[in-house]
């Protein structure tokens, strides 16, 4: 996210969409501004203001452009080399810091515990051959004005191998201002490059400084009114920064204003991928990560890779965009553990991807997971089954372990097998019960190997059985005396078992012919009772004999016995 969202483009709802160049963080709409090209200056807030609002509906039916080249600003368009950034944090009022079991710094004054796990993920990304940044060196420097694509021979973003972080530091040496302009962030970043011993434009040509504020401060309006953002990017030289732009001695600087995130909650990405605790800080590496990209792509925003027709850079076009697949937030595993994170812009097939073959690196293992069928529809009390099927997509085969999630009350789903070797396949088999409720869900299939994971979805509709008309028929009592010329009774009682009443008609069979059934009345609707007469013939024997009485529907009959002794 750039610093176009806060000059140049709409702060959009966390929930609905994010806007121009910076995550967005609680309005409702975006701008399709012209974001500037070469070293046109960026549109001023006042300009934004003015500026044409879309909904967000009609946005991602415009961000369906790709980005372009703009030919850069001092001779710089994306971050060549390995991407280094350096974590600051800023102002006393951070309180004492510490260093955990990980020796990542922590403080005091970091109520939701934040700064390690900003370090974790920078320190993270690069590792574990994660294929997250890979989506990123698609781009490169040098490319022409207009391009959309890049020329053989140019330099690609660099892939941060073996991790981006490059140094912390906590300077308390004066307190965050409450709300610090953009020039004092920009100062900020120029005084840590000095401290990281960065004092030369070759040093910073790759590297970017994350300054991040303590909680409850509002680092160029951050949690204001008016200002609906969540972080942004820039470089010093921008002369749109509030309070104009900060002077370098060691080139240009591009840094990232990284507010205290979880004061915003769920409007800048709590829980955005994981419920409860465990995603309380999705918003600081959905945003952080957000930012990151974006500064590889575009470190002199507008003077790298941007869609023109929107003016969003590659994390804006793809933010809040939904988790899972190969498109939305979700998981991405580094060497330093899980972290959310958000997908971006991929030119290669117009669209969001989280994950990308490197562009001029090393070939990596990498693997594929679809499904067939992709879908199925079954009545309660039904199953189903689809083929899971894995393929090697780069570098040599590995072992790929599979699961299966969000299977509802009433669903069993289960794989076999459970792992597999890339190239292989494995089935899922679905199974529901009667009371399964009526309903479409989707269960995730998810494949993880060495170099990341990889994820599937299977839609599953389940509808309500078919409620067939039934009963049942009961006799009371089911056995009695008579004498030769005699009779006797019993009551035939019925009950609906299944759907609603229906008329039943009567009939009799015995084991002697001197024995007569009549019923009355002769039909009855169920849930209902007749009475059965039994008559015996004068010349009928002694004996213990058998009555079988039925009733019957248009679609379902049963009987009942009663036992004659004469």
């Amino acid at each position: 996210m750039a610093n176009f969202i806060r000059r140049s483009s709409a702060a959009l709802a966390f929930a609905t969409v994010l806007g121009g160049m910076g995550l967005a963080s609680a309005p409702v709409s975006a701008t399709a501004v012209q974001h500037g090209s070469g070293k046109v200056p960026f549109l001023t807030q006042g300009a934004w203001k003015t500026a044409h609002a879309i909904s967000m509906k009609a946005r991602h039916a415009h961000a369906v452009t790709n980005l372009t080249a703009h030919g850069g600003i001092d001779g710089i368009e994306v971050t060549t080399g390995a991407p280094k950034v350096y974590v600051v944090f800023y102002g006393s009022q951070w309180g004492t810091q510490g260093t955990d079991s990980n020796g990542y710094a922590t403080f005091t004054g970091d109520p939701k515990g934040i700064a390690p796990r900003i370090q974790a993920m920078f320190k993270g990304i690069g590792t574990n051959s994660e294929l997250w940044s890979g989506v990123q060196t698609q781009y490169c420097d040098g490319a022409l004005n207009g391009a959309t694509s890049c020329a053989a021979g140019l330099t690609h973003v660099g892939y941060p191998t073996g991790g981006a972080l490059a140094g912390v530091w906590y300077d308390n040496s004066v307190a965050s201002a409450t709300q610090s302009t953009g020039n004092a962030l920009a100062t900020e970043a120029v005084l840590a490059a000095g401290h990281f011993g960065n004092t030369t434009a070759t040093l910073n040509r790759s590297a970017q400084y994350v300054i991040v504020s303590p909680t409850g401060t509002h680092p160029d309006g951050f949690n204001t009114t008016g200002s609906n953002f969540c972080a942004w990017h820039d470089y010093n030289g921008d002369t749109t920064l509030t309070g104009g732009a900060a002077a370098s001695s060691y080139g240009d600087i591009a840094f990232t204003n990284m507010p205290y995130i979880t004061d915003l909650g769920t409007s800048c990405g709590a829980n955005y991928v994981n419920a409860g605790t465990a995603g309380a800080l999705d918003g600081v590496t959905i945003v952080g990560g957000h930012e990151y990209a974006e500064t590889i792509t575009d470190q002199n925003p507008g003077g790298g890779w941007w869609d023109s027709v929107t003016g969003m850079e590659n994390s804006d076009k793809c933010a809040w965009n939904g988790t899972g697949g190969t498109t939305g937030a979700q998981n991405v595993n580094f060497a330093t553990g899980s972290f959310a994170m958000q997908a971006n812009w991929s030119n290669e097939v117009s669209g969001c991807q989280i994950a990308h073959a490197i562009v001029g690196g090393p070939v990596t293992n990498d693997f594929s997971v679809a499904l067939s069928p992709t879908s199925s529809t079954v009545t309660a009390g039904g199953s189903a089954t689809s083929t899971v099927s894995t393929a090697t997509t780069s570098g040599t085969a590995q072992t790929v372990a599979l699961t299966v999630t969000g299977a509802p009350t009433g669903v069993t789903a289960t794989l076999s097998p459970t792992s597999v070797t890339s190239g292989s396949s494995s089935t899922l088999s679905i199974a529901t019960t009667s009371t399964t409720a009526a309903g479409t869900y989707t269960l995730t299939i998810t494949g993880t190997a060495t170099s990341g994971f990889h994820t599937a979805s299977y839609s599953l509709k389940v509808n309500a059985p078919t409620t067939t008309n039934d009963f049942s028929i009961a006799l009371s009592p089911t056995s009695g005396t008579v004498t030769a010329g005699g009779s006797t009774t019993t009551s035939v009682s019925t009950a609906v078992t299944s759907g609603s009443n229906q008329k039943i008609s009567f009939s009799a069979q015995s084991s002697s012919n001197n024995l007569s059934v009549s019923f009355s009345p002769s039909s009855a609707t169920t849930g209902t009772s007749v009475t059965a007469t039994i008559t015996a013939r004068s010349r009928i024997s002694k004996g213990t004999y058998t009555v079988t009485i039925t009733g019957k529907t248009s679609t379902k009959s049963h009987s009942a016995t009663y036992t004659v002794t004469v």
